[in-house]
């Protein structure tokens, strides 16, 4: 068993009900983007629908079943699409060449695999910063362009979500659910923010 969360205290698949229910936002949103892919003819927006269902239903089992396996299934696809919305960003929006979108991305990657080496660190938050620079930096891209502030206000929250899971742990004594599904939830909303900015730089 894998218990890196306040609310688990023992083993069970019911152990984190919160923080495994609360995947169901992330199911919602890729529902949403799904739906706006298909009325706009927009198939890379549907990629980074399925990759967010996928995500929603990874990271479900691993709060599910707690387990090694169930953790790469929550991992993977959080990587992933971090990794092809930064690449769709990059060429479908700014427009940039193959090459210079490779060298990007192959920076972000490296720089999120070190920055994942200290999980003690902000609860292992510290992973998903270069995530949060690299969003600031889009949104403030997308602000320039077309004036939009999808992406920046996307930014925003996924600061506050990154507290939030920071925090879990230290607040076990005055909160046992811990803090950790409202990461989830706020992400949900992060994502639906830049999904729809996206879309919205695509159309």
């Amino acid at each position: 068993m894998i218990d890196l969360y306040c609310e688990r205290t023992a083993a069970g698949l019911l152990n984190e009900p919160l923080n495994a229910a609360s995947n169901l936002g992330f199911l919602f949103v890729a529902a949403l983007a799904w739906h706006r892919a298909r009325q706009r003819g927009l198939t890379d927006l549907g990629i980074l629908a399925a990759i967010l269902a996928a995500i929603g239903f990874g990271s479900g089992l691993f709060h599910t079943f707690a387990t090694a396996w169930a953790q790469w299934l929550d991992v993977l696809p959080i990587l992933a699409f971090q990794v092809v919305f930064l690449a769709l960003y990059l060429r479908r929006v700014a427009g940039l060449a193959a090459a210079p979108v490779g060298a990007a991305v192959g920076v972000f990657v490296l720089t999120a695999i070190a920055a994942a080496q200290s999980p003690a660190v902000l609860n292992g938050s510290l992973g998903y910063l270069p995530a949060l620079v690299v969003l600031g930096w889009l949104g403030l891209d997308t602000w320039r362009r077309s004036g939009r502030r999808s992406l920046a206000a996307a930014t925003g929250l996924f600061a506050l979500a990154l507290v939030a899971r920071s925090v879990d742990n230290a607040l076990c004594a005055a909160w046992p659910w811990g803090t950790h599904f409202l990461w989830h939830l706020l992400n949900a909303l992060v994502l639906h923010l830049a999904l729809g900015g996206y879309a919205a730089q695509r159309a």
